[in-house]
């Protein structure tokens, strides 16, 4: 039994026995000296119940069992780390109601057993490098369990054959994210249909390259490299400005050049800031706070256009919203044949059915209207209500398309296809702008892909690199000409979470596949067929998934901190009302641009006049994006706004001494033996 000297067990203050109550002696109970009630704090720092235990007499000098928790280092090692989830506990010591010695020394032993059970656990899953992103209660309700357990981790070989299935199944279920910009932005740019397969073949096959590079040269975590719809809003800013609007001959080529000029100008940036080290440094300054809005508003920035363009043929997109929500949401735990087919691949099964329903519309003569015809110009009709019967053809119909006859069987995209890129100030400094919202999204992307597939997070030095090999993506991007940068896919972490496949060696498999794919000119043709309303409708749900990813990185930080949410909430609101003002200034573009572009035509016209032409539409272009808003006012606020590092959750990368000492990140993330040698640290 613990003495005098702090147990708590002492009879009074004085060591004088109590007096009786009645009969001369007093109870055990009524003798002890009242604890102070355990009270944790919010962040369920340990130390803090060490601390308490030691004023309380729970822990004591005089007993071996407390003599070993005292000097145990174990009980240091448990703090919260912060950009993880922390986990959830129901039971916590609970005050000493005067009960008797008995009841006293059951609940001493009951502490012991509780921190050496969470010393064992919080040892275990440091030493096997697992993570509990989610949050999810075991069954005795105190720890959690990994929301995760992949089939096959990083590093995993299933062995050829189901390497090409689960390879295939990975860009199967981004195809919405692969294919789908080419018909938004070619349209646009009054591209033909066999400049709409063309592109779309050019960017299978730079999303094959570039994804084998990641996985070669870049953070090496499971990542597909793809057009981003980061770059798409500033790319649709650049079609629709007034020095674009009234061009007739070879017009797509013109604004394709453009857009190769800034993307490589912008991409080149991307390098020196990844190569440099200047993003290592930028690290210590993008949080979960910063990453949630800014992702946020890169799908925000499309609701103007989605359902406007979905809404040309309502028959076909609502059906496909219903389809798709069932699939994800009400039919995402049912299996076939062991697979989650209806979540995995929702969007491509989703766009297939409705497809077919809109064949089938097409055939049966729903959009013939008598005297109209879709192939000729609306400026050429007489008639305004064939003007509105040739747009609703246009959208519904899936012969309206020419591509599958004007496409060849055999194409290989090749660098400078369009020509050679235009280099105009203007547009390069948008891009700049652009590449750093690209590499701050691709930030939250991989520390959420590190936890979800169970490795350690990588360290600044291995972040930087990967920033800089998406710049160099970017750069292919811009030479070959696909209309945007590349960059990290956010829609990767449902993609992962979905299949629970996350070998890179799958990617690299599936890439090879999309590369070939990228020379057969008519299965572009197929894709290139797709109509718009469907195209809109998908996209719809994927930009609404990408808000979702984008405010899930919030489950990194305190939720219920007022200066996150007040941050959130600001920068959010004002990303979407500032551009909104930006974009509504000047009322005569609606005389000129559809509807659904009309946010994205503010560079020429908008408020910002100081009489020098290129800062003007620089800034009217830049403020009208609301992604580069959202994160300007994400990053100020987060960076000045008093906060601790527990309170904000900032992002914790692993230290390159930690990956120098630990051979199972090498594995991870060490560039190829080859490849290495040329480096002088293996944490490059």
């Amino acid at each position: 039994m613990a003495s005098s000297s702090g147990s708590g067990l002492d009879p009074d203050c004085n060591g004088n026995k109590g007096k009786g109550s009645g009969n001369g002696e007093r109870k055990f109970g009524t003798f002890l000296k009242r604890v102070e009630p355990f009270l944790p704090k919010k962040d369920m720092n340990p130390r803090d119940l060490r601390s308490w235990a030691k004023r309380t007499g729970f822990v004591s000098g005089e007993t071996s069992t407390n003599n070993k928790l005292s000097e145990s280092s174990d009980f240091d090692q448990i703090k919260p780390i912060l950009g993880r989830d922390k986990p959830k506990r129901e039971s916590d010591i609970e005050h000493v109601t005067g009960s008797g010695l008995e009841e006293d020394q059951n609940e001493d032993r009951d502490m012991v057993e509780l921190v050496s059970e969470v010393v064992e656990v919080e040892k275990k899953d440091l030493e096997n490098g697992f993570y509990y992103p989610g949050g999810v209660e075991s069954e005795d309700g105190k720890w959690p369990k990994p929301i995760v357990v992949m089939k096959f981790g990083l590093r995993d070989n299933p062995g050829f054959v189901p390497l090409i299935y689960y390879g295939l199944q990975h860009y199967m279920s981004l195809v919405g994210s692969l294919v789908f910009i080419p018909l938004v932005i070619v349209p646009a740019m009054d591209g033909s249909d066999k400049d709409m397969a063309a592109v779309i073949s050019t960017m299978l096959l730079l999303t094959g390259i570039t994804t084998i590079l990641h996985s070669y040269f870049g953070t090496r975590l499971p990542l597909v490299q793809g057009s981003s719809f980061v770059y798409l809003a500033p790319a649709l800013v650049v079609i629709n400005s007034e020095e674009f609007r009234n061009l007739n001959d070879n017009k797509f080529r013109y604004i394709m050049r453009e857009l190769q000029g800034a993307i490589i100008v912008g991409s080149l940036f991307q390098c020196i800031l990844g190569f440099s080290g200047l993003m290592s440094l930028l690290l210590r300054f993008i949080n979960p706070v910063v990453v949630a809005p800014t992702v946020a508003a890169v799908g925000l920035a499309f609701f103007s256009y989605g359902f406007p363009q979905a809404g040309a043929c309502v028959e076909i997109s609502i059906p496909l919203l219903f389809l798709l929500l069932i699939f994800t949401l009400y039919l995402r735990g049912v299996s076939l044949f062991g697979h989650r087919l209806f979540r995995i691949y929702a969007v491509p099964l989703s766009a297939l059915i409705i497809w077919t329903y809109a064949f089938f519309l097409t055939v049966g003569g729903a959009y013939e209207y008598r005297g109209c015809n879709a192939d000729i110009p609306s400026s050429n009709m007489l008639i305004n209500e064939c003007k509105k019967h040739a747009y609703t053809m246009k959208h519904c119909r899936t012969d309206a398309s020419n591509a599958w006859n004007t496409a060849p069987w055999v194409r290989i995209p090749y660098p400078f296809q369009w020509g050679f890129p235009i280099f105009h100030m203007r547009t390069c400094i948008i891009m700049i702008f652009v590449s750093l919202v690209a590499s701050v999204d691709s930030v939250g992307t991989y520390h959420s892909t590190s936890m979800l597939v169970n490795a350690k997070h990588p360290t600044r030095g291995i972040v930087s690199r990967g920033i800089a090999l998406e710049g160099f993506c970017s750069l292919l991007a811009g030479i070959w000409g696909s209309g945007t940068g590349s960059t990290t896919l956010t829609e990767n972490i449902h993609t992962i979470n979905i299949t629970k496949v996350a070998s890179r060696r799958a990617l690299v498999i599936g890439a090879m596949f999309l590369i070939v794919f990228s020379f057969l000119g008519k299965l572009g043709a197929i894709l290139a067929s797709i109509p718009q309303a469907l195209a809109a409708s998908v996209l719809c749900f994927i930009w609404a998934l990408t808000v979702a990813l984008g405010l899930s990185n919030l489950r990194y930080t305190h939720t219920a901190s007022f200066r996150n949410v007040t941050i959130v909430g600001v920068s959010l609101f004002l990303g979407l009302s500032i551009p909104a003002y930006f974009q509504q200034y000047q009322p005569l573009t609606t005389l000129i641009l559809p509807s659904y572009y009309l946010a994205f035509g503010a560079a020429s016209s908008g408020p910002f006049q100081t009489g020098i032409e290129q800062l003007d539409f620089v800034m009217n272009a830049v403020l009208s994006l609301n992604m580069v808003v959202t994160f300007l006012l994400a990053f100020v606020l987060d960076n000045t706004v008093p906060g601790g590092k527990e309170d904000r959750g900032v992002y914790m990368w692993s230290r390159a001494e930690d990956m120098e000492m630990d051979p199972e990140m090498q594995a991870d993330y060490s560039l190829p033996r080859r490849i290495t040698r040329f480096f002088g640290c293996r944490c490059c």
